[in-house]
């Protein structure tokens, strides 16, 4: 299976005058060498998510996109396969990835860092040869520090990743179906073939009458 990685980099500067870097996918070592922002803890203590995240950098498969102030991390998102403890990982579908987490720091969430990261995701064709999807479960929404309520904030995460074309999948995984907000999104990519899309069906359904 091709991974394609084709690095790029941009610099945004924002309306009160900070410099940052958006680039990805970023190799390991460089990653290494940054800092993770102090409130980027949504998942981890960030100490334990820069090492999580290089972790990642590290699979032949997984990508990293980063927003940056000087060597600071203000912003990312990972792509990785599914966990194998997972349904999504019962198909061994080699052109299928999640896009796991994206988080940006609680000070820079007014830049659109989110639909930026997103959106060099995707660039160069980079992911048109997978399927990728997203699951989004409202216990990892920050509802408390953006104020939104869970409908709210499903919608703003819903156009986000509609920014790079994902777009609501039905589904009938019992995390997802545990609650209405949470929601399966897939991007299937312009090169992937009928029979990876098929599989993933049936990866999506497990009572196949159902799709």
């Amino acid at each position: 299976m091709e991974h394609r990685k084709r690095l790029q980099r941009d610099m945004i500067t924002t309306r009160d005058n900070h410099e940052l870097i958006i680039e990805g996918p970023v190799p390991p070592d460089r990653l290494a060498n940054y800092t993770l922002h102090q409130s980027l803890d949504a998942f981890r203590r960030p100490k334990e998510q820069h090492e999580a995240l290089v972790e990642i950098a590290e699979l032949e498969e997984g990508r990293i996109i980063l927003v940056r102030q000087g060597d600071l991390v203000v912003g990312y998102v990972t792509f990785h396969y599914p966990d194998e403890l997972e349904r999504w990982s019962e198909g061994g579908m080699a052109d299928l990835i999640e896009l796991g987490a994206i988080e940006v720091a609680n000070d820079y969430r007014s830049y659109g860092l989110g639909k930026r990261l997103i959106e060099m995701s995707f660039a160069e064709e980079q992911l048109e040869n997978m399927i990728v999807y997203t699951t989004e479960y409202y216990w990892h929404w920050d509802l408390e520090g953006t104020g939104l309520n869970v409908w709210d904030y499903r919608s703003m995460m819903e156009n986000l990743m509609k920014s790079a074309g994902m777009i609501w999948y039905a589904t009938d995984d019992p995390e997802i179906c545990s609650h209405p907000a949470n929601c399966l999104m897939v991007r299937i990519g312009k090169e992937v073939p009928l029979s990876s899309i098929e599989k993933f069906d049936r990866v999506r359904f497990r009572g196949r009458f159902m799709y």
